[in-house]
């Protein structure tokens, strides 16, 4: 696929399986078709990585994003950012390498946002060990709605070829999700979802699904009536509007086959709900995107797998899938953009 810009992969935890995965799809670029990328890091954690795990990869300086193109092919093009391997383990986070983590998304996303590079690709980061050394935001998410300015709102989801889901809630306990549910939350969500949908992903009219927070989604209230006072109203306000928007569902039947053919995305109340179908259908090749974003990021659907990183096992379908999506995306906002611009 032909996109204007190489994209922007970052390192993630230097510890952990990132340098692996970067090194093992650029191993398989030929064969995934995937389209010119660099990877921000110090040039010697790469070498050491391919060192260490014998790997058959060069490695190439870039001193412009510009000649990422020109060396991709015989090597995989290093945007230097200052730091050494000296303070590594593979299978261990240190809060010494913070730095080198955190450069590495900065600049990432500045080189996207100022239209040298197409998109950003993350790989996994070890939040505990960026928590030592100072780090204030509650994840990767977060510290890339920062970097995008004030009055960005991110949305979570994950996708693979199968299945799109959004989490309207993430990381907090079950017994909080009722309480943090609210209509304006699923309106925001859903005009989010649907202009990143048109915009990145070429859907005229998305069509959007939102399951039940209860089981058989309340089933008129007799088994709670979250889905009566606060999901209703706002999909009959989102229907108003012009949205094609269903629900809320029962979430135990809305990820069979034909089921998932009569919608794009589906909307979730909580965390599992989301993440139980999606990794079920395609474990190994789920994406996660962020939408919402001022530029486009998707990153690998898994974390930084301290247990095996070093080992050479460390498989890099998560990550391919995330650098083809990314190229798919920037190549619908590209053709996009061209065609405003030309009616």
């Amino acid at each position: 696929m032909s996109i204007i810009k190489p994209i922007a992969m970052t390192l993630g935890e230097p510890g952990g399986i990132g340098p692996e995965l970067a090194l093992k799809a650029w191993l398989s670029r030929k064969d995934h078709v995937l389209p010119p990328f660099f990877i921000l890091s110090p040039k010697t954690i790469m070498d050491q990585t391919i060192e260490s795990l014998g790997l058959r990869v060069k490695t190439k300086v870039i001193n412009e994003v510009s000649q990422t193109g020109k060396f991709f092919e015989d090597a995989l093009p290093v945007f230097e950012i200052s730091g050494t391997a000296q303070d590594i383990k593979h299978g261990t986070a240190s809060s010494k390498t913070a730095s080198i983590v955190i450069d590495s998304i900065t600049h990432a996303v500045n080189l996207t946002r100022s239209g040298t590079a197409s998109a950003v690709v993350t790989n996994p980061i070890q939040k505990s060990a960026l928590y030592q050394a100072g780090f204030k935001h509650p994840g990767h998410t977060e510290f890339l709605a920062e970097l995008s300015g004030p009055g960005t709102i991110p949305v979570m989801m994950l996708a693979n070829s199968q299945l799109r889901v959004v989490p309207m809630t993430i990381h907090i306990a079950l017994s909080e999700v009722p309480k943090q549910l609210t209509s304006e939350m699923i309106k925001q969500l859903v005009r989010i979802t649907s202009k990143s949908l048109q915009r990145d992903f070429g859907l005229e009219k998305p069509r959007l699904a939102i399951a039940g927070l209860n089981p058989h989604a309340g089933e008129d209230g007799s088994m709670g009536d979250e889905e009566i006072r606060i999901m209703r109203p706002a999909i009959k306000a989102l229907q108003n509007d012009g949205f094609d928007v269903v629900g809320p569902l029962p979430a135990d039947t809305m990820f069979h086959a034909e089921a998932r053919a009569n919608y794009d995305v589906a909307l979730c109340p909580y965390h599992d709900q989301a993440l139980i179908p999606v990794k079920t259908l395609d474990f190994h090749g789920g994406v996660n995107v962020t939408l919402g974003l001022p530029f486009i990021r998707t990153s690998p659907d898994h974390g930084t797998a301290l247990d095996i990183a070093g080992k050479g096992i460390a498989r890099p379908d998560s990550l391919i899938a995330a650098i083809k999506m990314a190229a798919e995306m920037a190549h619908k906002r590209v053709a996009g953009n061209a065609a405003s611009q030309g009616a």
